[in-house]
């Protein structure tokens, strides 16, 4: 199960929001791509990029940030927020980001998204936000009427490398994850999922693990990096597959 540090870009900074709320941002390093290459420092082997701005915008605002930290690190990166057309698809897939995130654009052209895995086959990511099971948009600003599941499934044909799903209650709040609605959408659909929002303890990664047969291939995390509640070796090793057992 993979482990993808979280930096999420604010005003060309690294800062970590409570429920998405753009008025509780607590900035955790003024340098992105500083802390970028301290995650890859640290052994991690991705990072998941949100511009905050953008996802507000609908349309890329910490570009240049999003470009030092391109510079500065070796691993892959899958970026989020503002990316709603084919353009700054390509923009992107171009710059060196391994994989794109769509959200908003997911729920309202979803044949977008489908033109898009055609052009570009694996690197295409769809991020599905539910508040109380129900898709938010726009930055979390806008909840919609369509179920989380229900849009999931839409892309089951289309080639989207994954499904991140973010419980938007949970994110930020560091009241752990939403282990069981995770599970359940993963459970529902042949395309693997990366969990996100909550997570706050070792615990939750080894609950997490139980599930990983589920098709979750992965989990994001966010503050408890920031803030130390979870050291990066030991989350690594928490995840890390146990060793084959002699023949």
């Amino acid at each position: 199960m993979i482990i993808y540090p979280a930096i999420d870009l604010k005003d060309g900074v690294c800062v970590r929001l409570v429920r998405g709320e753009m008025s509780q941002a607590t900035v955790f390093n003024l340098d992105p791509a500083e802390q970028a290459r301290r995650f890859q420092d640290q052994g991690f082997q991705w990072l998941h990029l949100v511009d905050l701005n953008g996802a507000f915008e609908g349309r890329p605002v910490n570009g240049a940030a999003v470009e030092r930290i391109l510079a500065a690190v070796s691993i892959p990166v899958q970026l989020g927020g503002g990316i709603r057309d084919l353009a700054t698809i390509d923009h992107w897939l171009a710059r060196g980001v391994a994989r794109v995130i769509l959200g908003t654009v997911a729920l309202r052209d979803p044949d977008l998204v489908d033109e898009a895995c055609r052009r570009y086959p694996g690197r295409i990511v769809v991020g599905i936000d539910a508040r109380q099971g129900m898709v938010a948009v726009s930055g979390w600003a806008e909840t919609s009427n369509v179920r989380a599941l229900d849009l999931a499934i839409r892309f089951e044909s289309s080639g989207v490398a994954a499904i991140v799903y973010t419980d938007i209650n949970r994110d930020g709040a560091m009241g752990g994850l939403n282990i069981d609605a995770t599970s359940d959408l993963a459970m529902a659909l042949a395309t693997p999922v990366i969990a996100s929002g909550g997570v706050c303890a070792i615990n939750d990664l080894l609950e997490l693990k139980k599930e990983a047969h589920t098709g979750i291939e992965g989990v994001i995390i966010g503050r408890a990096l920031y803030d130390g509640r979870i050291d990066p070796g030991d989350a690594l090793a928490a995840l890390r597959p146990a060793p084959a057992a002699d023949p």
